[in-house]
């Protein structure tokens, strides 16, 4: 159902917050009554899409980095990955969906705090993906690929809005690569954890 309704919700991509859930409803083929039994409101429908939008992006990253790397090359295989990205054909929806979704959310704290929810149980599986890595003569820790999860999205949502609106233009794989490397290098030595 949901990805349906993805496809069909271009008037809440365009009027974010102030998108009405007749008309949402109206262009999926579906009644007000239909969606509130399927997602309870109109912030259940957002929180629903977001969830579905991010699930094959999570599923092609745990594809491009293969199990077998460091935590170094693992972390410059997600770089890669994620500037080959700003080059897709979506790049510039995909970019304008995550600033409607962040307006939407500056309007309304309870979408906000199910967003910010959702978003973090979807970067799970980044963190899955970071921990156990080696790394430094030791393994990555549960606690370490967190950390190294949320620098490596706040660094790649502000370099990828850079390279769309033309203001990183040298910010190529390498560059994206060279700096989650050093992320990935600094960020876990957590002066919280014990050194082995």
């Amino acid at each position: 159902m949901a990805p349906t309704l993805w496809r069909d919700t271009r008037r809440a991509s365009r009027d974010g917050y102030r998108a009405r859930l007749e008309e949402i409803a109206e262009r999926a083929d579906l009644t007000t009554g239909a969606v509130y039994s399927l997602f309870g409101s109109k912030n259940g429908l957002v929180v629903a899409l977001v969830a579905d939008h991010l699930r094959p992006y999570y599923e092609e990253i745990e594809q491009a980095v293969p199990a077998g790397l460091d935590l170094l090359e693992a972390a410059d295989a997600f770089a890669r990955y994620y500037r080959r990205s700003c080059d897709a054909p979506d790049a510039l929806p995909r970019m304008s969906l995550q600033i409607t979704l962040l307006d939407m959310a500056l309007h309304d704290p309870e979408l906000g705090s199910r967003l910010a929810t959702s978003i973090r149980s979807q970067e799970e599986h980044l963190v899955a993906l970071f921990t156990g890595r080696p790394h430094g003569g030791s393994v990555v820790t549960p606690r370490q690929a967190q950390r190294l999860t949320t620098a490596l999205r706040a660094l790649f949502v502000g370099l990828s809005q850079g390279v769309a609106l033309g203001l990183a233009p040298g910010a190529d794989e390498q560059y994206f690569a060279a700096a989650a490397r050093a992320l990935a290098s600094g960020l876990c030595r957590d002066p919280e954890e014990p050194t082995p």
